[in-house]
């Protein structure tokens, strides 16, 4: 379940906090990489937990008003949504079972949530239309729950501000995460009842390692990397850089340079999309021409031999949904290393790896070795951390 793009932004997240903490310890910072991954996971164990907490709660009601009708002489209530044959095989599903019952916290903690989200499925249009299709057959049971998920809990605000006060790791998860819940819901087949697989935490071994060498990479030979941002900046006074400008290239430097296999324009895509999420929109065109500056003379000085490849900047849906909350709601924010240490601490519960594949990741392969050796360099920090865009943009 954790690919690639996911791994991305954390590697962005903690390597600036890993810069604000005053004590930097790159082996703790790996930690908290690894374990803020983790937890993403559980966030998609949680999302799937919440249909079948749903589920419940629907049976609860069809239970109490089916008594009453009893008692008044009335017809029974519907029990085809509290019954939903897609539901009750999640609810039976093994491994989410095991998950939930690892748990210290569970759906049934924040039951007037559930009882509000069960209460604005009921009043949906898909829900009217469901009760009155006749057809029970698990495709259609499985594909209404799949039109719900993204009617009323991937676009759902109070469950965005509950998930945010349950865990800040979840701060900027959830956009990536329901996508994995999504193809789920889409995965699942009757004929494989409660063994039917959920998604792994990682593919496989090689992702885990992919996130572990980036970060090094990153921290390691920072003095580097900031040297080649030096050279290709030209002109401009490097000190003035936006810092969150410095730390994404400094990690697509390391990319580039780190994993051979990955194309080097599939890496400044992907950071040219993290520097208009996390910095500014318009960074994106500053990040883009310093990269492909810098791994063009990392191919003719012979430090790097990848093909450059048309750069064709993708943006990722999580970045559309982004830019449309942007100016409504809120930023994806970085917390300093202290918070996420502090949250750790009361956050135990880590996540349970599985195996299927995860075909989200759009890139495989690694390679390159880390420079274990090398001392660990600090970023300038730069005199302005809010600078001036326009200069930016003139310079390039």
């Amino acid at each position: 379940m954790i690919n690639r793009e996911l791994i991305r932004i954390k590697i962005v997240q903690l390597t600036y906090a890993y810069y604000q903490n005053g004590d930097r310890n790159i082996d703790n910072a790996e930690k908290e990489l690894l374990f803020s991954l983790s937890k993403a996971y559980d966030l998609y164990n949680n999302l799937l937990a919440l249909i079948v907490a749903v589920t419940k709660e629907a049976r609860n009601q069809v239970e109490v008003l089916g008594m009453r009708a009893a008692r008044e002489g009335k017809e029974p209530p519907s029990q085809k949504f509290a019954y939903n044959k897609f539901a009750v095989q999640l609810e039976e599903n093994k491994m989410l079972s095991e998950f939930v019952a690892n748990q210290k916290t569970r759906w049934e903690d924040d039951i007037e949530f559930v009882r509000k989200l069960l209460s604005q499925i009921q009043q949906s249009e898909l829900y009217k239309e469901y009760l009155a299709d006749s057809s029970d057959d698990y495709e259609t049971e499985r594909e209404f729950w799949r039109k719900v998920y993204k009617q009323d809990i991937q676009e759902n605000v109070d469950l965005d501000n509950l998930l945010e006060d349950k865990s800040l790791y979840w701060n900027d998860d959830k956009e990536i995460v329901d996508t994995f819940v999504l193809k789920t819901i889409k995965r699942f087949d009757l004929e494989k009842g409660s063994k039917q697989e959920l998604l792994p935490e990682y593919r496989d071994e090689e992702d885990r390692d992919f996130a572990r060498k980036l970060f090094r990479a990153t921290i390691l030979n920072a003095d580097s990397y900031q040297h080649y941002m030096s050279e290709a900046s030209h002109n401009w006074d490097f000190s003035r850089l936006a810092y969150m400008d410095v730390v994404i290239m400094q990690i697509a430097i390391a990319e580039m340079m780190t994993f051979p296999n990955i194309p080097v324009s599939v890496t400044i895509n992907e950071y040219v999309n993290l520097a208009k999420l996390y910095s500014t929109y318009q960074s994106g065109r500053y990040v883009n021409g310093m990269l492909d500056s810098i791994a063009r003379s990392l191919n003719e000085t012979g430090k790097m031999a990848k093909p450059m490849g048309e750069l064709h900047t993708r943006v990722h849906a999580t970045e559309k949904k982004r830019a449309t909350r942007e100016s409504s709601s809120r930023r994806p924010r970085i917390q300093d290393e202290n918070q996420m240490l502090s949250a750790r601490h009361q956050e135990k519960d880590l996540a349970h790896s599985v195996s299927p594949e995860d075909e989200e990741d759009r890139i495989d392969g690694l390679g390159g070795e880390d420079n274990q050796n090398a001392s660990v360099e600090t970023p300038p920090l730069p005199t302005e951390k809010e600078e001036d865009q326009s200069e930016l943009n003139e310079k390039e």
